[in-house]
């Protein structure tokens, strides 16, 4: 029988190997960060190995991206949310009328 290609999943494996002196290498607070990324590229990975890339790491990249940028919309939705509450929670306060140079107000 012929060779057969190693899954996306054994690729991804396969790099997140090589870069475990790299992690190793990072502060304690930022390895769970790195853990985080390969996490993101491995919710992608279906669609990754559908794409067959020559580079498996692109694919990997771009899925790091995807889920980067779901977090970040999720995150602008919810400062959208909470500036409304603080706008409708704030009584309608009138502003004092504008002076001129006399002292009088307009």
């Amino acid at each position: 029988m012929g060779r057969t290609n190693p899954t996306y999943r054994d690729a991804l494996r396969a790099i997140e190997e090589r870069w475990t002196e790299f992690r190793r290498a990072l502060r304690r607070r930022d390895q769970p960060r790195f853990d985080r990324l390969f996490e993101y590229a491995r919710e992608h990975a279906d669609a990754s190995g559908l794409l067959n890339h020559q580079n498996p790491l692109l694919p990997a990249l771009l899925s790091i991206d995807l889920e980067q940028e779901t977090k970040l919309e999720d995150h602008e939705e919810r400062l959208e949310e909470l500036e409304q509450r603080i706008s409708d929670a704030e009584p309608d306060r009138q502003q004092p009328p504008e002076e001129g140079r006399t002292g009088e107000p307009k």
